[in-house]
């Protein structure tokens, strides 16, 4: 019996061990600020824990930005300005005293997670290329000082413009007269497991070559592919082909190990008369597409599954900058706080985007009834996504044991983390006082919690899913926001309070969030069979 059990034992350990559940992708918002009347550091992050981004890049060390995003669990990426690169490049005590007075006092609280040093400096006018990597071995240094050095990453964010030509993708490569800077700081990225920072605009791409880009294809929208004639790779959107660029570009130099990340990548909601294709329907249709494509459908034709982090540009439009009117409105948000558009952040809304005709001039927006937040107010979906999925409870199977069922309520009421007071005496779902009844309710708890799909309604094959409403009397079963039709909005102003509309537990809308609990709910599939048969050869 002894030998049976340890087998049982180890059997599930090894599925486990094989069992890939990899990284998210991660979704991230750009945060300049280079605006006037923008609202406090305080609201904007309040606005970016309601609409759960847990992932900010800011472009300096603020230290009232710092103080705003302390406890919140958001992870912060900061700039290093160009204008600063020849100071941190010069002096390692510039580089100790930045670090001391503006890191070092906020740090771990606020969790920042890494520094980019210098901003598109290949396309700067004054060329700080040969400052960038003396600033990032100073910064290096100055973290491994403070023993941070492997818990912040450090590295450098580029523009397209870096390569010398960029298509067909696999024909890509970095322009020769920045080889002398970019080998080195590979070898630096290398050393150091820092990713290669780069930010891509197919808006750009479309907006300088209108005849030869179609707009659906800078959307992700189109319905014809684009192949590339040296390895056969389809590409059906352009932010893929200019992604892969930078795969084979870094593969020609020999770095294909490098990860990469995309700092930057958005679509205006205004332009001026020559921008036709800045607007708001056009913005909208990009970024949600964009969103949807790094969180249901990973990596790129040459990746495919390759986890892709990208940060959306930007969270506010900017009035400050200088430049052709789009460079002013590239924000999700004016500087009063409502929003440009409605945009789900979670990347699940089944609600159709359109864009705009680009020769026109004039798209078609969401209709009234379907427009996330319909009402008098701008708002922003912050919460539960998967408008108009049926609605669907977990309970506990007929043609199961008790003894199953103990096993499995025992362990949603424990490792589960369900509140399961409600079935205790007393409660209003204690009667009946069976296990199979009170099993059907911590079943339930967990799915709904959990994100209210079918891997959440697993535990060990005793439990199934159901479309009527198993509530009675007053005891009432939980139902995801999403599934009940009840998107958790926020109001477009934030110089205000800021409320939320709150249902007792919504389901999961970030991409880290959601994948934990599938791989929750993966690994309780598993185990508690694995679990309940180890007790039965008990």
């Amino acid at each position: 019996m002894g030998k049976t059990l340890k087998l049982s034992f180890w059997i599930c350990v090894f599925i486990l061990a094989f069992l890939d559940f990899g990284i998210a992708s991660k979704i991230g918002i750009c945060y300049g600020r280079n605006a006037d009347n923008l609202p406090s550091p305080s609201k904007v992050s309040e606005l970016i824990q309601h609409l759960n981004l847990k992932f900010v890049r800011i472009y300096d060390a603020n230290i009232d930005v710092l103080k705003a995003f302390a406890n919140t669990g958001i992870e912060l990426m900061i700039g290093v300005p160009n204008a600063d690169l020849l100071a941190f490049a010069q002096f390692q005590s510039n580089v100790d005293t930045w670090l001391s007075n503006n890191i070092l006092p906020y740090y771990p609280a606020t969790k920042i997670t890494s520094i980019s040093v210098g901003l598109e400096v290949t396309e700067a006018p004054d060329n700080a290329t040969g400052l960038v990597l003396p600033a990032m071995r100073n910064i290096h240094t100055a973290l491994k000082k403070s023993g941070l050095d492997k818990k912040i990453k450090i590295s450098s964010s580029h523009s397209l413009a870096i390569l010398s030509r960029s298509f067909p993708p696999s024909s890509a490569s970095f322009s020769r007269k920045h080889s002398a800077f970019l080998k080195p700081m590979l070898d630096f990225l290398v050393e150091n497991e820092s990713p290669f920072m780069i930010d891509l605009y197919p808006y750009y791409a479309y907006r300088d070559s209108t005849e030869k880009v179609p707009l659906e294809y800078a959307l992700f929208e189109s319905s014809s592919q684009v192949v590339d004639p040296a390895t056969g790779l389809l590409y059906s959107n352009m932010f893929d082909a200019q992604l892969d660029a930078i795969f084979f570009a870094l593969t020609a130099m020999n770095f294909k190990t490098i990860k990469v990340m995309v700092t930057e990548s958005g679509w205006p909601s205004k332009g001026s008369t020559k921008e036709t294709a800045a607007t708001p329907d056009n913005a909208l249709a990009y970024n949600t597409n964009l969103i949807r494509h790094v969180i249901g459908d990973p990596g790129t034709p040459a990746k495919p599954g390759e986890e892709i982090d990208v940060y959306l540009f930007s969270l506010f439009n900017e009035n400050r900058k200088p430049g052709m009117e789009s460079e002013r409105n590239w924000g999700m948000f004016y500087a009063n706080g409502t929003n440009v558009y409605a945009l789900d952040f979670t990347g699940e809304s089944t609600t159709p985007v359109s864009p705009t005709n680009s020769t026109t001039g004039t798209g078609t927006s969401p209709s009234p009834s379907t427009s996330p937040g319909n009402s008098g107010n701008s708002t922003v979906i912050i919460g539960g996504g998967g408008v108009g999925r049926n609605k669907k409870w977990c309970i506990a199977s007929s043609q199961a044991s008790v003894t199953e069922l103990q096993t499995a309520l025992d362990w949603a009421c424990g490792p589960g983390n369900v509140d399961c007071s409600a079935v205790q005496p007393d409660q209003p779902c204690f009667e009946p006082d069976t296990v199979i009844s009170h099993a059907s309710y911590a079943f339930n708890t967990y799915y709904q919690q959990s994100g209210a799909s079918s891997l959440d309604c697993s535990f060990g094959g005793v439990s199934v899913e159901v479309d009527k409403d198993p509530s009675y009397g007053n005891c009432l079963y939980m139902i995801a926001p999403a599934t009940d039709g009840m998107n958790r909005t926020m109001a477009g102003n934030i110089t205000g309070n800021i409320t939320a509309i709150d249902a007792p537990l919504a389901s999961p809308s970030s991409t880290n969030e959601a994948f934990g609990h599938m791989a929750v709910s993966i690994a309780v599939s598993v185990l508690l069979p694995c679990f309940v048969l180890s007790m039965s050869l008990w």
